[in-house]
């Protein structure tokens, strides 16, 4: 089993993980777009380009499947990725855990980036999922290029500056951008307030993980002897993975000797 996952930086490590853990034999392709990002600010049609250069560039490679592991490529380019790749490579694209965070009945918080926030495709989500149920949107400058940097002191800063604006009491913080999931532990240390419960983070990963596999009719825990490899493209050059990767423990998983 092969499945390529497509992101305009680091921020595909966490749906990897997951899938490495569900599949330890699965193959995983990487590709990034390091020479095009960030995406967020580019135009729709411009966004496009890129992303299906970098599903291109991991088609090449005939995976089994592929997943958009970033919430505004989703947004913009997932149809655009269907109409070039299927129904030869099954494509999954990535959803904030809106609808999984409000079950709880809120009240809710979501972080996202600045373009995420306030934005019509986010709203909608809102409206369809949280009828009755409180959420605050926190857009969150600077975060996602902080962690695709690495860079310890920009994401202690962007994360201390929206807990400050999240509202007290909220029971789950939906993580709008992939990057993010990667910073969870940060994030989560600083949620916690005296006397009131540590809000739930609600990622993405491992839920495009389960659902690729899906698609894949692939069974958690039936996996093949031996270890999947690792390919990473940046902008379609075969690499490895950047430095600032290996900081997080989701790169330093699937980068193991094991999986090389």
């Amino acid at each position: 089993m092969k499945i390529a996952l497509i992101d305009s930086g680091i921020g595909l490590l966490a749906a990897a993980a997951a899938i490495r853990r569900l599949r330890p034999d699965a193959d995983l392709i990487l590709s990034s777009d390091p020479d095009g990002m960030p995406w967020g600010p580019r135009t729709a049609a411009d966004l496009r380009q890129r992303v299906l250069g970098a599903a291109q560039a991991a088609a090449s490679h005939s995976p089994d499947a592929l997943i958009i592991a970033c919430n505004t490529a989703t947004v913009h380019a997932l149809p655009a990725v269907k109409a070039a790749l299927e129904p030869a490579i099954p494509v999954i694209g990535t959803v904030p855990a809106v609808k999984t965070a409000v079950a709880t009945g809120g009240p809710v918080a979501i972080w996202a980036t600045p373009a995420t926030t306030g934005s019509s495709y986010q709203t909608a989500l809102i409206h369809l999922h949280a009828a009755g149920v409180q959420v605050t949107q926190i857009a969150c400058p600077g975060l996602a290029d902080a962690v695709q940097h690495a860079d310890s002191f920009a994401i202690r800063e962007a994360v201390a500056d929206a807990s400050r604006r999240t509202p007290a009491g909220v029971t789950d913080v939906v993580l709008g951008c992939t990057h993010y999931e990667l910073a969870a532990s940060q994030i989560r240390a600083s949620l916690r307030r005296p006397s009131l419960v540590t809000p739930i983070l609600r990622g993405s990963a491992d839920a495009v993980a389960a659902q690729a596999l899906r698609r894949l009719n692939g069974r958690p825990g039936a996996a093949a002897a031996g270890a999947g490899r690792l390919t990473v493209l940046l902008s379609g050059r075969q690499s490895r993975l950047p430095a600032a990767a290996l900081a997080y423990p989701a790169g330093a998983y699937i980068s193991a000797p094991a999986h090389a």
